[in-house]
């Protein structure tokens, strides 16, 4: 509460021999407004809203669904990305044919007029499958994936490069291929 003192001289006499009254400040007691400041303190610590976790929705496979089954995926809408150096971008549909006469090559900018045309052929089935090799940067595969929210894929897999794959890729860079590669691939099949 405030206090004012008022306390001095008597009378209202004016003159030479008249003291004049002390005039003392006022005094503010900030006892009540500290509790006032923990009442709304904890008032709005218990009426805010804890925020709720964001997590990524992952749509998993179907465990009742036998498990070589699961991974299927129709050939006609699926979509493979491959990325390579120096910004390089590779893709073919399907199943990659042995000659490599459906692998193609690309580059950032291009790759979103393929998507959409897959997309628009495919309906609801397009399944993009991205497989960046040893020599692709960071930066590309994130941009990758920006294009798939871009894009609006819902249905997209990071997988490891096959080394056939890393093979064409590898060529069509005018790279020369080590023969351990090349016997790889060979015997695999």
């Amino acid at each position: 509460m405030a206090e004012m003192d008022t306390s001095g001289g008597g009378g209202h006499k004016k003159g030479p021999g008249v003291k004049k009254a002390k005039k003392l400040s006022t005094r503010v007691d900030l006892t009540p407004m500290c509790d006032l400041g923990f009442l709304l303190i904890t008032f709005f610590i218990f009426t805010t809203t804890i925020s709720q976790p964001t997590a990524m929705h992952l749509a998993l496979p179907d465990d009742k669904v036998k498990p070589e089954e699961q991974n299927k995926i129709k050939q006609s809408g699926a979509l493979t990305i491959l990325l390579g150096k120096d910004n390089n971008v590779f893709y073919y549909e399907g199943e990659l044919a042995p000659d490599g006469s459906n692998f193609k090559s690309s580059n950032f900018k291009d790759i979103r007029n393929v998507i959409i045309r897959k997309k628009q052929q495919a309906d609801t089935n397009l399944v993009v499958i991205i497989k960046p090799n040893d020599e692709s940067v960071y930066k590309n595969f994130i941009d990758i994936l920006d294009e798939m929210r871009i894009d609006l894929v819902s249905v997209y897999a990071v997988v490891d490069i096959s080394p056939i794959e890393d093979k064409y890729v590898r060529l069509t860079e005018g790279e020369s291929v080590p023969e351990t590669t090349t016997a790889t691939t060979t015997g695999a099949k």
